[in-house]
């Protein structure tokens, strides 16, 4: 298991309460599953909205299983922001 910082953003950090926190995952889907776990109810219904970075790369439509993460790295909980 790869140790990874989660940070989250705007509406991802208030409804999780925090602005990071670590976990142990081989993959997104794996982290995200702990981060739902950890945090049901407002945070899971925002991170069906979010976008993601993985150490600052976009995972954009990529299925989330197939996403690797490193030791050491990072993963940013994007929710939509507007303006313009």
């Amino acid at each position: 298991m790869a140790k990874v910082t989660v940070r989250y953003w705007a509406a991802a950090k208030a409804a999780a309460g925090v602005a990071e926190e670590p976990y142990e995952a081989e993959t997104l889907a794996e982290a995200l599953t702990a981060v739902r776990e950890r945090h049901p109810g407002e945070l899971a219904r925002v991170l069906q909205r979010c976008s993601f970075l993985i150490d600052g790369d976009p995972v954009g439509t990529r299925a989330h299983e197939t996403v690797r993460l490193t030791e050491g790295g990072t993963v940013e909980v994007l929710p939509p922001f507007a303006g313009g």
